[in-house]
């Protein structure tokens, strides 16, 4: 019987790894390419889902509001939107403490990131209920028993009358819209914030002109610094799926659209007030109280 079957070579053992090897990494070049190519497809994939339709201007308008609302002490700055990942899509914002306008030179602030998961829910949040600075502690007053105005009176009398203050200026009896108008009108003086809540022992809700990025400037149109179209435009943009993200600003549904309804000011803040002229609004019989947060000399004022 004739063998058809070639000789078989010997075995080579430096050949046969090489081809070992050569295998190996072809398989593994292999799979890094999928891996990659899943990657790729997971990361752009989730960023297109993330952003679909006006999400992203959604997250800014509902959030980046929100935010503001939770630090009515602070001048925050929204930053541009959105930096994403496959699990989370974030934006940056830059708060500064509110101060009496005049003595210093502000500084940038500090940066912080604003984030909500695929699933829309906000993450942890920065500041807050425990940002407690002058201003916070005045607003968290309104309503209460501190600062009574002969107190008050006492402590305008000991102070330079030309000091810029920061001040939150408390209503007896709050203002409806057209009653805002006029007292800021007549007292020649213009609200930085308008607080439409009373809420004592905790923040409430304060609006000022830049509080929504995309509202309107309210000069001109209502009044220095009586922005209620504005936060009134807003609330109808919210929606009820929007409750547990704002629950997390310590805000409700509820709590923002009764007092967008009623357009009532409790009280207003005024970063540019000076001592003399809080000494007059004191007297005021609509005003409840003055409630001091910082004062400082205008250096450049003669």
């Amino acid at each position: 019987m004739t063998d058809d079957f070639p000789e078989m070579p010997d075995f080579d053992p430096k050949l046969t790894r090489k081809a070992v090897r050569r295998g190996l990494l072809r398989t593994t070049a292999n799979v890094l390419a999928v891996l990659l190519a899943l990657a790729l497809v997971a990361t752009i994939g989730s960023s297109l889902v993330q952003q679909r339709g006006d999400r992203e201007q959604r997250m800014m308008d509902v959030l980046g509001t929100a935010f503001k609302l939770y630090n009515p002490a602070y001048n925050v700055s929204v930053g541009d939107c959105c930096e994403t990942t496959p699990l989370s899509m974030s934006f940056q914002v830059t708060a500064s403490p509110l101060r009496a306008v005049g003595g210093f030179w502000p500084d940038g602030g500090d940066t912080y990131t604003i984030s909500q998961d695929f699933f829309g829910r906000v993450g942890r949040l920065p500041l807050g209920s425990t940002a407690a600075t002058r201003l916070s502690i005045s607003l968290f007053d309104v309503g209460g028993t501190q600062a009574p105005k002969d107190q008050v009176r006492k402590v305008l009398a000991r102070l330079p009358a030309g000091l810029n203050a920061l001040a939150v200026v408390e209503f007896a009896t709050p203002l409806k819209e057209a009653e805002l108008k006029e007292f800021l009108s007549r007292n020649k003086t213009c609200a930085d914030k308008v607080v439409y809540e009373r809420r004592t022992s905790s923040l409430p809700i304060t609006w000022g002109d830049i509080t929504w990025n995309r509202g309107g400037l309210a000069e001109g149109k209502q009044g220095c610094g009586v922005g209620l179209d504005s936060f009134r435009a807003w609330v109808r943009l919210l929606r009820e799926h929007d409750g547990a993200n704002l629950r997390s600003f310590d805000l409700s549904l509820a709590r923002l659209r009764k007092a967008a309804a009623e357009g009532l000011a409790y009280a207003y803040v005024d970063q540019l007030a000076s001592v003399e002229k809080l000494r007059e609004l004191i007297e005021d019989p609509r005003v409840r109280t003055v409630r001091l947060a910082d004062v400082t000399f205008d250096l450049d004022r003669p």
